[in-house]
């Protein structure tokens, strides 16, 4: 199937490595050209895409960086907002500005990421925006403050996939489970702690393995594309029916 990505320009926050950087090269490999961003200039380099450094919890960085990657490639097209993470602990370990962290790397982020980039949609006709949630957004898991800011993230696709359709924008969330990838921390799980991690992969996975790189970026390939234009403010789990989100069982 021809996803119509060639000639596209995308833009990916997170984009230096594991999911975002898998998307990245996925839509290079579909003909689009492609800028990813991320805080550590010596990862942008190593990923072999064209990059742009900066810290996108500063919503002024991270639209310098949205608009000059729209100005190296000539306009822009699609924008992924991948970058995420916690800061802090559970509830009880955790700080205000522990909570407050978590939704600036997660939510506020992609809000401000999409803000950005609606002139420069509006330019090319249209858009299309791919949050990267998580299914740890509706499955309980920890930590609360990052599963309740992938949950925000989740609602947040659906109401711009309204607000922003009318300029032909579309915008959707993308929910993968836990992905396995060398260098990730599934990784070391599976070389780590064998046992525990075979009895992880056996209970909680029907088809008893983790999902893979390339099996997310397929999915965010095709919502990003004109194939799926009747796919809006939706939320895309990609996790081989994962039961938990998480194998915090085995770390007490």
């Amino acid at each position: 199937m021809d996803l119509g990505l060639a000639g596209k320009s995308a833009f990916i926050t997170g984009g230096s490595s594991g999911i975002g950087l898998a998307i990245g090269l996925a839509l290079r490999e579909e003909g689009a050209a492609v800028t990813v961003c991320g805080r550590d200039p010596e990862r942008l380099e190593e990923s072999g895409l064209p990059g742009v450094q900066a810290d996108v919890t500063d919503p002024d960085a991270l639209a310098r960086a949205v608009d000059e990657a729209a100005e190296r490639m000539g306009g822009l097209d699609l924008l992924v907002a991948n970058a995420g993470g916690v800061s802090g602990g559970g509830l009880l370990d955790s700080t205000p500005e522990d909570w407050l962290r978590t939704y600036e790397l997660n939510v506020l982020h992609a809000a401000h990421a999409i803000r950005t980039a609606v002139p420069h949609f509006e330019r090319r006709g249209g858009g299309s925006a791919l949050i990267v949630a998580s299914i740890t957004g509706w499955k309980p898991g920890p930590r609360s403050s990052y599963a309740s800011a992938k949950a925000a993230e989740i609602h947040l696709a659906a109401t711009l996939g309204q607000e922003l359709g009318p300029r032909n924008i579309r915008v959707n969330a993308l929910s993968p489970g836990s992905v396995m990838f060398e260098g990730g921390g599934w990784a070391w799980f599976r070389d780590n702690r064998p046992e525990q991690y075979e009895a992880y992969a056996r209970d909680d996975f029907p088809r008893g393995r983790l999902v893979e790189l390339q099996e997310v970026a397929d999915v965010a390939c095709f919502l990003l594309s004109a194939r799926a234009g009747g796919v809006n403010g939706a939320n895309i789990c990609v996790d081989g029916a994962q039961d938990h989100p998480s194998a915090g069982r085995f770390f007490p």
